[in-house]
């Protein structure tokens, strides 16, 4: 497992009983995590000193109970600043286990030794956008909601990062990368984190176990002739790091070598060295 273990504004204090409660800073969050199933004896006493509890519903989604959380505040991962806010469906804006993946190809970035083009596919809040903009890459970021490339913006401008070469465009990511070979255009590394489910900004429908194949093939078209890597990140039950492997084995290293790795994402717990399971990502590296 790859593991998202440098942070120190963000921990995973402890998983019980369906339930994550979790330091952001200097905020206490519990929210629910379908991956805890297992139950333990909820000894520490931030269970009992919440800044704020994310309840599912029975009929689906939920609602945030609010004790003492502001609308919005900043965690930092090196040099990186997010700024979080508390949204739909218990999210706060960022994903810390990815934190592991940014590591990796920001080394890869570094150690290019040349200029780098990056291309990163929903790209929610931008967290991988700013580690290879950080990393010294020119970025295109595309999101088919207006409202998370603002907010990626925002977190581009608090890093500092605000005058990095990044292009920011809200998109259909299929239609994107297809006139994308249209034009010519070519990157050195691809990240992708798609969803389950999803509609672009015209309703067109996503649905990952149709569409994830024949996407990873068109970006095969966009990688440059001396390319340095491509990342898959998956939340989705049926695509485990097997299936990644496959893909990008299939679709990348058949065409351009290098070697292709796949395995689960996840954050260390606290208050007894358990990894909480976030995910799985699938690497492929010249």
């Amino acid at each position: 497992m790859w593991l998202a273990d440098k942070w120190k504004e963000y921990e995973v204090i402890d998983c019980s009983s369906g339930e994550k409660l979790e330091r952001w800073g200097k905020y206490i969050l519990l929210r629910p995590d379908p991956q805890v199933i297992w139950q333990t004896e909820k000894k520490d006493s931030r269970w009992r000193r919440l800044n704020a509890h994310y309840h599912r519903s029975s009929r689906g989604g939920g609602e945030w109970e609010f004790f003492d959380l502001p609308n919005q505040w900043d965690i930092h991962y090196g040099d990186l600043t997010f700024r979080l806010k508390p949204f739909s469906f218990k999210h706060t804006g960022l994903f810390p286990e990815q934190a592991v993946n940014w590591d990796w190809f920001s080394r890869k970035i570094k150690e290019a030794g040349r200029p780098v083009k990056v291309l990163n596919l929903f790209a929610y809040t931008g967290g991988a956008t700013l580690a290879a903009a950080a990393a010294g890459a020119s970025v295109t970021h595309v999101d088919a909601s207006k409202g998370m490339v603002t907010w990626a913006k925002e977190n581009a401008q608090v890093s500092g990062l605000g005058d990095r070469p990044i292009r920011w465009l809200v998109d259909d990511c299929v239609k994107f990368v297809e006139r994308e070979i249209r034009r010519g255009n070519h990157y050195d590394g691809i990240i992708m984190d798609p969803p389950s489910y999803g509609r672009g900004p015209k309703g067109e429908i996503w649905k990952i176990e149709d569409k994830i194949f024949p996407l990873v093939e068109l970006c095969e078209k966009l990688l440059s002739k001396d390319p340095l890597f491509f990342l898959i990140n998956s939340y989705t039950t049926g695509l485990q790091p097997a299936v990644l492997a496959y893909m990008l084995g299939t679709a990348i290293e058949k065409k351009h070598g290098g070697k292709t790795e796949a395995g689960e994402i996840g954050l260390p717990v606290s208050v007894n060295g358990l990894v909480l399971p976030c995910g799985a990502s699938g690497r492929w590296e010249r």
